[in-house]
C-alpha cells in the first residue's frame, strides 16, 4: 500500500509540475507575442508535450494563460464545506483563502523563478484586453461557487443568498487589492502577510481606533500602507505607489 501510495504522489507530483510548466510557458509566449500570435500548439510545443496533454489540463488558451482549474474550484468547495459548520462564513472563506495565497507562493517556488521576474511577465500578459477579460470572467465563476458553498453551509435558505454573496465578494476584494500591493511591491512580502492583513481589517469592519491615524494604525494596516520595501522594478519595470494598484488584475486565489 505504501508503494502505491509513493506512486500515486509522485504522479501528482509530475501533473502539478506540467501545468506549471503549460502556464508558464503561455505567459511566456503571449508576453512576447501578443494574445493573438499565440496558439495551443505554440504553448504544447515549448513544454513538448502533445496538443493532447494540453487539453487534459487547460480547456483552452486563455484558460492557460490565466491558470483556470476547474479542478481547484472543486477543491475549494471541498475545503468549506469540511471546516466546522458553526464557522462563521467569512472565516470559513478566509480559510480557505489564506490557503490560496499559500498554493500561489508554492507554485512560483515550484517554477524555480524569482518572485519579481514572474509578477514582471503577470503584468506584461494581464496588461492585454484579452487577457483582462477571460481573467474576470474566471474571477466571477470562483466568486459564484464560493457564494453558492456559503448558501449551502447556511442550511441553503435561498433568504440568504444575498448575505452569502456580499461577504463572498467583500472578502475576494480585499485579496483582490492585497494581491496587487504584494505584486505592486515585487512580492518582497509574503502573500499570506498581505491578504492576512487585509482580512483582517475587514473583520474589524476597517476601524482603527482613535487618535492620530499615524498612532493608530494596526500593524496589520501597516502592511497595506506598504511597510514592505517596494521592489525597484515589476511589471514592465515602472515603479508605481501602493495606493495605485487597486485597479490591477492579481494572480488567482
Amino acid at each position: 500500500m505504501q508503494q502505491i501510495g509513493e506512486g500515486e504522489g509522485r504522479r501528482e507530483r509530475k501533473k502539478r509540475e506540467t501545468r506549471l510548466a503549460l502556464k508558464a510557458a503561455a505567459l511566456d509566449l503571449v508576453s512576447e507575442r501578443g494574445y493573438h500570435n499565440v496558439t495551443v500548439e505554440d504553448i504544447a510545443n515549448a513544454v513538448d508535450v502533445s496538443v493532447r496533454t494540453f487539453f487534459n489540463y487547460f480547456s483552452s488558451k486563455e484558460a492557460a494563460v490565466v491558470g483556470e482549474d476547474p479542478e481547484q474550484v472543486e477543491v475549494i468547495r471541498a475545503e468549506l464545506l469540511a471546516l466546522p459548520a458553526d464557522m462563521p462564513p467569512l472565516d470559513a472563506i478566509r480559510c480557505v483563502l489564506m490557503a490560496r495565497a499559500d498554493a500561489i507562493s508554492e507554485d512560483i517556488d515550484l517554477s524555480g523563478e524569482d518572485h519579481t521576474v514572474w509578477l514582471r511577465r503577470f503584468y506584461a500578459v494581464h496588461g492585454q484586453p484579452e487577457v483582462r477579460m477571460a481573467y474576470s470572467k474566471h474571477m466571477a465563476e470562483v466568486e459564484q461557487a464560493i457564494a453558492d458553498t456559503v448558501v449551502q453551509r447556511l442550511g441553503g435558505d435561498e433568504r440568504l443568498r444575498g448575505y452569502a454573496s456580499l461577504v463572498t465578494t467583500c472578502a475576494l476584494s480585499v485579496m483582490r487589492v492585497a494581491g496587487a500591493l504584494w505584486a505592486g511591491q515585487g512580492g518582497t512580502c509574503p502573500l499570506r502577510d498581505v491578504a492576512d492583513a487585509g482580512l483582517d481589517l475587514l473583520a474589524q469592519g476597517f476601524t482603527i481606533g482613535a487618535g492620530p491615524l499615524t498612532e493608530a494604525l494596526p500593524k496589520s494596516l501597516t502592511y497595506l500602507a506598504g511597510a514592505c520595501p517596494p521592489a525597484r522594478s515589476h511589471a514592465a519595470g515602472l515603479s508605481k505607489a501602493p495606493g495605485s494598484f487597486v485597479e490591477e488584475k492579481v494572480p488567482n486565489v
